[in-house]
């Protein structure tokens, strides 16, 4: 009898931990993003914190963009292109807001450094 594992963290904590930002939480996230392996749960989370933030009666952007710069400041080089894809899944103005805060991080760009020709 074995039971079916589901994956820590799952999307739903991930997104709970967006939605707070304390500085346990961001902790937390900083772990989750050290490790390769928990890649794909933060990713999914993230986007299920945006989506939940996409479909509130208030649309608090400002929260939103803080929360994008801090993840473009704090992500490896290895998240930063899949950082963008996630921000850019939608035109909804939840994932515009979170686009700029990430663009505002120059987190892609340090990244990815501009070739000089």
């Amino acid at each position: 009898m074995s039971a079916q594992q589901s994956p820590f963290p799952d999307r739903e904590t991930v997104a709970a931990k967006f939605s707070g930002m304390s500085e346990q939480d961001k902790s937390f996230l900083n772990l989750l993003m050290e490790n390769p392996v928990q890649d794909d749960a933060f990713l999914e989370g993230l986007q299920l914190y945006i989506h939940q933030a996409s479909e509130a009666r208030f649309l608090n952007s400002l929260k939103l963009q803080q929360a994008g710069e801090w993840t473009g400041n704090n992500a490896p080089a290895r998240l930063q292109i899949r950082l963008m894809e996630v921000a850019r899944s939608s035109q909804h103005p939840a994932y515009q807001a979170f686009r700029t805060g990430l663009q505002k991080s120059g987190g892609l760009e340090r990244a990815y450094p501009k070739a000089s020709v």
